[in-house]
């Protein structure tokens, strides 16, 4: 049986209409229970899809600060949000979307038990520049930490740029974004504005994950989260993020 806040957002997902927060039933600061419900919305949907990877969510204070939360979370990355090779992205099947730049790790090892940072280092095979496309099932984004967690952190799409770099040749805190919308710069940062350095953000998740009976998986992407402020998704719009030493990666929305 499906409890009423996995429920309330599976039914805003499945209407296109944003539904009231989930804090009422699950209270606002309740980490496990929101974890909870994410945790069965997930087995829902592996019934028609597979998990790829994972994410981070809330890591730069500058979206923390958007959205009124002060702290990181977590969700997980289907293969159907994988759009990195859709031109346009639809954007039909979205509530209220906004986009940010990352910095995209993929794993070459699993991140289980007990690790160490050097672990967590050696796990990593390549980087990539990433746009993570969020969305918010609850109306006007009027989010706490349990309701963005329960509606698995926000997600939505992902796009993976072309280029992979090796972390022997780049460290990840030392990247400069600037992402653009029809070629003005809406949003800049840095890897330094991701929990410090998007490999903490990456130590983080997997502690996280682990702890969650979800270990990170060799072979999975992990979005390490945003490097500067999101903008909101708007139909036709083309949006280019460029990375320092990981180069560019781009979107195009369709207009429906």
């Amino acid at each position: 049986m499906t409890t009423p806040a996995a429920q309330r957002l599976l039914d805003a997902q499945r209407t296109k209409t944003p539904c009231p927060p989930v804090r009422d039933l699950i209270g606002a600061d309740d980490i496990e229970a929101a974890y909870a419900v994410q945790r069965e919305q997930t087995e829902l949907r592996l019934r028609t899809a597979r998990i790829v990877g994972h994410k981070v969510g809330l890591t730069s204070p500058a979206v923390q600060k958007q959205l009124g939360v002060d702290q990181p979370d977590f969700g997980v990355l289907f293969d159907d949000m994988d759009v990195s090779a859709l031109d346009p992205i639809p954007v039909g099947g979205l509530l209220q979307p906004r986009i940010e730049a990352e910095v995209a790790f993929l794993l070459r090892a699993d991140l289980t038990g007990d690790f160490t940072p050097d672990d967590v280092w050696n796990a990593v095979d390549e980087m990539a520049p990433a746009l993570e496309i969020v969305d918010s099932r609850i109306a006007g984004w009027d989010i706490s930490i349990a309701d963005t967690i329960a509606d698995n952190a926000s997600s939505a799409l992902f796009v993976l740029g072309d280029a992979r770099v090796r972390l022997d040749t780049l460290r990840p805190v030392d990247v400069q974004m600037e992402m653009s919308v029809d070629g003005e710069v809406v949003s800049k940062g840095s890897g330094a504005a991701c929990l410090g350095d998007p490999l903490a953000a990456l130590a983080w998740l997997a502690a996280a994950a682990r702890d969650h009976g979800d270990p990170l998986r060799a072979g999975q992407v992990v979005l390490s989260g945003a490097l500067g402020p999101m903008v909101p998704v708007v139909p036709g719009m083309e949006v280019t993020a460029t990375l320092t030493g990981l180069g560019t990666v781009a979107a195009n929305f369709g207009e429906v």
